[in-house]
């Protein structure tokens, strides 16, 4: 698969390049160059299989279809739940899909579990290291933090701003021990940390 800046005007490039250059150079956003069709899912044993199943043809020609399950595999396993976002029923034909069962409780884990392999992954393919520098409000710096904390060939810089963000948010975030992870405090809004 082959991704496309936003713009139209940086080189196509594969899964793997893109995730670690984040912006293209032309400052747009990657987007796959097209969108195959929705694979069959109803065979699948789990999330996880109906994960890999689903996302599979985006990573293809970057990376084996194996290693990619590994992948998945191995950050959906840091989940309380098994089913990793259980849908519970709650009677009268309605449902509700559980998404706090990762290591922060938000959502942002789903995704966020699986880019630190997939970093760690990558990084470790091509013998080198990337720094990764985001701003949050809340539940992604969270999520990154313990998704990149001891990672080998990452450096994070979360900047948050100062009393902006939940106490649970901020601790959650600042008292991470990795030696990778750097927490800065923003005297100032999201907008100026970003």
């Amino acid at each position: 698969m082959r991704y496309v800046s936003t713009r139209g005007k940086a080189p196509l490039v594969g899964f793997t390049d893109q995730l670690l250059e984040g912006l293209a150079p032309d400052g747009g956003l990657y987007l796959p160059e097209e969108f195959p069709p929705l694979a069959d899912i109803g065979s699948a044993a789990d999330y996880t299989d109906a994960a890999v199943r689903i996302t599979l043809p985006f990573v293809a020609g970057d990376i084996p279809a194996d290693d990619w399950g590994m992948l998945l595999e191995n950050a959906y396993r840091r989940f309380e739940s098994p089913e990793v976002t259980p849908l519970v029923d709650i009677g009268n034909d309605h449902f509700l899909l559980e998404l706090f069962h990762g290591p922060t409780l938000a959502f942002k884990d789903i995704a966020m579990q699986v880019l630190g392999d997939l970093f760690e992954y990558e990084l470790k393919r091509r013998a080198t290291s990337v720094t990764v520098i985001g701003a949050t409000s809340g539940d992604t710096g969270a999520a990154a933090v313990q998704a990149l904390a001891d990672r080998q060939g990452i450096e994070l810089f979360m900047l948050f701003p100062d009393g902006g963000i939940s106490e649970a948010q901020r601790r959650q975030m600042t008292t991470c021990q990795a030696a990778n992870v750097h927490n800065l405090a923003v005297d100032g809004s999201f907008d100026d940390c970003q």
